[in-house]
């Protein structure tokens, strides 16, 4: 059970929308209050929600940051999800097309095909729960905890793999964050939870990754002190001191 809580660092730290939030914590809820009364597969479906959940907002981040390879990966969709997908206004559009074909944006970042399929083997298993078939495939705390890690594990495999589009996400925000009489909020704090964290839904492991990486290289650009400044706000706001 405790490993089980990692799965809240790799969520948004902040929401566009209440009910998204609130959709997060029901499942969160769902997930605790079925595990401690031994409800073990209904716990895991709750928790099998909550990591597409986390698909998805990479999915966000995917096509938010990669606009024309999201647009070419689109091709072979059926015409109303493409046009759903290409003006969504929330990371849970995707769920209108099934789970396991959402896998397949994960290329955008570099997953390979072979992880793909491991990906999707989660939503063989979690339909197999999830019917009226006659048997409970998760009795004990052993057999669940299993699967959690191993949802924690592909979790933290697809992270890895959107670095690089989360350093470019961020890099461009500073870039566009410079100038306090141009950008959308004067104040750093505001500047950060709206433009940057809220609108590419980041999670904590998100923000640990962009307090990483080494600014040193916007030396000597003009207005490198306000960069630094954002910086040093998010590591202030967000990441705990050792």
């Amino acid at each position: 059970m405790e490993e089980a809580y990692q799965i809240l660092d790799y969520l948004p730290q902040r929401f566009k929308n209440p009910k998204e939030q609130e959709y997060i914590e029901f499942l969160w809820k769902s997930f605790e209050s079925n595990y401690k009364e031994e409800n073990y597969q209904f716990a895991l479906m709750a928790y099998h929600m909550l990591f597409m959940s986390f698909v998805y907002f990479n999915v966000w981040q995917i096509k938010n940051n990669t606009e024309d390879d999201f647009q070419k990966s689109l091709i072979g969709f059926a015409d109303r999800i493409e046009k759903n997908f290409n003006n969504a206004s929330s990371p849970f559009t995707f769920s209108e097309e099934q789970e396991a074909k959402i896998f397949s944006f994960l290329k955008l970042i570099g997953v390979g095909k072979e992880k793909i399929g491991q990906y999707k083997k989660l939503v063989n298993d979690r339909n197999d729960i999830a019917h009226s078939n006659g048997n409970i495939y998760y009795q004990s705390t052993d057999a669940i905890d299993q699967k959690i890690h191993d949802y924690l594990r592909f979790a933290e495999e697809i992270q890895s793999h959107s670095n690089d589009l989360i350093q470019g996400c961020f890099t461009k925000f500073l870039l566009e964050s410079v100038d306090i009489e141009e950008r959308e909020y004067p104040d750093d704090n505001d500047q950060i939870n709206e433009i940057l964290i809220n609108e590419h839904y980041l999670s904590q492991k998100d923000i640990q990754f962009c307090a990483s990486v080494d600014i040193t290289k916007f030396e000597g650009y003009e207005n490198s002190e306000s960069i630094q400044n954002l910086y040093n706000k998010l590591k202030e706001d967000y990441i705990e001191e050792e």
